[in-house]
């Protein structure tokens, strides 16, 4: 049968024709100015993922560009967008809710369509980083009513790294504050507040609430609509086929002391700390679900105790886990379990050290610039040390090791707030007075919770210093993922040591390092090499300034 008695014959065929046919008369405007916006037919509600620009088109002046799009069926019958004029706006698709997703971050313009509200906006909760799939409002820096102008600040964002600000996009007025100071796990593309345009707007928003179409959609849901797909019930099936396939010993919920749960209820229950043994399971043959984990935390919630947490006869506290606390406990934890650690730990007389510090000092406080500490040497002697052996620069991957030709340096950096590791960039080339700026400027950032991402990401290499600040004489520390070595730096000590004449001693001073290495990317013998070169420089440190 040819294509043109298949179209004449199918219903479903001629449909998808028509709503071809209807939708190449559609027209995307795109602003080259500061943001960009796409006007599309949608429920009446203007959405937009927070803090999300549109990259400046490259035909400047260009400013209303007309295309015929390419249009594919979603799950739910709505037709979807693919292809966007070259260079000026990413590709879009419309997800199972009919909201609008761009990658990470988008924006879509529409008109309210109801009689009770005027034209609005909503803004969602933004993905202001790689791995965020949910986050926190830490404050509202504008409140409801206030005038908002493009680059002005709305809220800090608690993400699963640092806290960030959010700008506004558009000019016009808050009208309502969804989620308020405080507000935790909001999924990414949650409605947190809502813009109008015109201030006599605002008392009709009062008692507004998001409607349920607006829910979030996932990234990884949103990838998988680009392409056509089947309906959704055969969807479901997809999903559900693989249950019974399972072997009969993960179905098994108990045998003698073992507990049995899926993969996704584990998580969930080492997330929050909730002991297997005090859950029911449900599935088959009594296995914990995820849906008896989030059945056993809304009932503690409500006012249950955690009798399985508890010991009687003592008190405590539970204290909230932040985003970052349980992103750092994640990371070192699969750290820990994947990379294959071992450790070398060498003495370094650092008396020319000292002395080398205490000349620059007076240069550095004549010239108006900080004051250069032991631990900007450190940094500024592994970062040459790792130019010399640059096998310790790396990454594991199952296809290859990357050697990095960049030596960034991340630098811990204790807060009440949690562990952060903001980023020196190619320390090996910079001054020791210019990384001694950047380290108290990182650092102070790191206790006011004001770190960028470009502050923390891009590390190849860790150095952790618990001898300094507190005495510590020597520990090792646990690799940060996916770098493949961490060097821990312990406290100064004098030490008797024999003197240059024989029956001679004198007194030194002898910092312990030890580096934690990823075997799997670093030999012992490479280990050691990197170890002796920075012994070296540590010990000669006037080589540092060559």
């Amino acid at each position: 049968m040819s294509a043109a008695q298949l179209l004449r014959h199918s219903r479903k065929l001629r449909s998808l024709h028509n709503a071809l046919d209807c939708e190449r008369s559609g027209l995307v405007r795109y602003f080259s100015t500061a943001s960009g916006s796409l006007p599309t037919k949608g429920d009446g509600v203007d959405k937009r993922i927070g803090g999300a620009r549109f990259p400046q088109c490259k035909q400047l002046g260009k400013e209303l560009e007309t295309f015929k799009p390419q249009v594919s069926r979603g799950l739910n019958g709505i037709y979807t967008c693919g292809r966007a004029p070259k260079n000026c706006i990413p590709n879009t698709i419309i997800g199972l809710n009919s909201s609008l997703w761009c990658g990470q971050v988008a924006s879509a313009r529409s008109f309210s369509g109801s009689a009770d509200l005027p034209p609005h906006q909503e803004i969602g909760m933004p993905s202001l980083s790689p791995t965020m799939t949910e986050g926190n409002i830490a404050r509202w820096l504008k409140k409801e009513g206030d005038k908002v102008s493009p680059g002005e600040v709305l809220c800090e964002v608690e993400t699963d790294k640092a806290t960030v600000e959010m700008e506004c996009m558009e000019e016009g007025y808050l009208a309502k504050i969804i989620h308020g100071d405080g507000a935790k796990e909001i999924k990414v593309g949650e409605i947190i507040a809502v813009t109008v345009e015109e201030e006599g707007d605002l008392e009709k928003f009062k008692d507004y609430k998001p409607s349920t179409s607006a829910a979030p959609v996932a990234p990884s849901e949103s990838n998988a609509q680009s392409e056509p797909t089947e309906p959704k019930v055969a969807e479901k099936e997809s999903f559900k086929a693989p249950e019974p396939k399972a072997p009969k010993t993960e179905e098994a919920s108990r045998s003698g002391d073992r507990i049995f749960s899926s993969p996704l209820a584990r998580k969930l229950a080492e997330d929050n700390n909730v002991p297997l043994s005090s859950v029911k399971g449900t599935g088959p043959d009594g296995r914990i679900l995820k849906a008896d984990i989030e059945d056993y935390l809304a009932s503690v919630a409500k006012g249950g105790t955690k009798e399985a947490l508890s010991v009687p006869g003592l008190s405590y506290t539970d204290v909230p886990n932040t985003q970052i606390r349980k992103v750092t406990a994640n990371r070192l934890l699969s750290s820990k379990q994947t990379i294959p650690h071992y450790y070398l730990t060498v003495d370094t007389r650092v008396d020319n050290l000292i002395k080398l510090r205490g000349g620059l000092n007076p240069l550095q406080e004549s010239s108006g610039g900080k004051k250069i500490s032991i631990n900007d040497l450190v940094i500024k002697a592994a970062a040459l040390a790792l130019r010399k052996v640059p096998q310790c620069n790396s990454s594991w991957t199952n296809d290859f090791i990357r050697q990095y030709h960049n030596v960034n340096i991340n630098v811990a950096v204790q807060t009440e707030h949690g562990l952060f590791v903001p980023v020196i960039r190619d320390a090996d080339k910079k001054g020791l007075g210019t990384i001694a700026e950047e380290v108290k400027q990182l650092a102070q950032r790191a206790r006011d919770n004001s770190l960028k991402p470009e502050d923390y990401e891009g590390g190849t290499f860790t150095i952790s210093n618990l001898g300094g600040p507190f005495g510590i004489k020597q520990f090792c520390a646990i690799i940060n993922p996916p770098q493949s070595a961490i060097l821990a730096i312990g406290s100064a000590e004098k030490r008797v040591v024999p003197g240059s004449a024989d029956g001679q001693y004198e007194f030194g001073s002898f910092m312990s390092a030890t580096m934690s290495c990823d075997h799997r990317v670093i030999d012992g013998a490479i280990g050691a090499e990197f170890l002796k070169a920075f012994k070296g420089y540590i010990e000669n440190p006037t080589s540092m300034l060559l």
